[in-house]
């Protein structure tokens, strides 16, 4: 691919909706777009090398189409992370709770720690990214939060009963 030429618009594919990793890339999960550049990203000429492959990463919708992120083997969860979903009780989470928000994930009350006085180790946070936030389905019906986690907190995740979603600052590694 040879660079535009200064002044020169390329167009672009861009997303014209999130989409999951694994989903078959369709003509409407796609669109067209005028960059100044065409570097690094697929351009529109080459929609029908895109139609029908499958998603390697999550994408999210509004951002530009690169190479790497369709096609081929699943390059997503990264080595050593695995994805978690927890059923979120009403209460439990913000409703503002979106993808790509840092989280803790916390045992919540009835969990084993609070049941019948028995006094029980407190069950460390579990601490990822939200890589998706759906509503719930029915009023007062629980929603799932998604969380990209470290592999080695999996066991731990799927403990937890009751879980809370605690929001953390996007930058440093403090958790409750």
């Amino acid at each position: 691919m040879v660079a535009s030429a200064v002044g020169e618009r390329e167009k672009v594919l861009v997303l014209a909706r999130d989409v999951p990793v694994g989903h078959v890339l369709a003509a409407e999960d796609l669109r067209q777009a005028e960059v100044a550049s065409g570097t690094g990203v697929v351009l529109a000429a080459d929609r029908a090398r895109v139609l029908g492959q499958r998603a390697k990463v999550p994408l999210v919708a509004e951002s530009l189409l690169a190479p790497g992120q369709f096609g081929g083997a699943r390059a997503f969860p990264p080595r050593g992370q695995s994805e978690v979903a927890f059923a979120i009780e009403v209460g439990n989470a913000s409703p503002e709770v979106v993808r790509g928000d840092r989280v803790a994930v916390l045992e919540g009350p009835g969990g084993p720690a609070g049941r019948g006085g028995e006094e029980k180790e407190d069950v460390a946070p579990v601490v990822g990214t939200v890589t998706a936030a759906k509503t719930a389905d029915s009023p007062g019906g629980p929603r799932v939060v998604t969380v990209l986690v470290e592999t080695g907190a999996v066991r731990r995740a799927a403990g937890l009963e009751h879980p809370r979603v605690v929001v953390l600052p996007a930058e440093g590694r403090e958790a409750p």
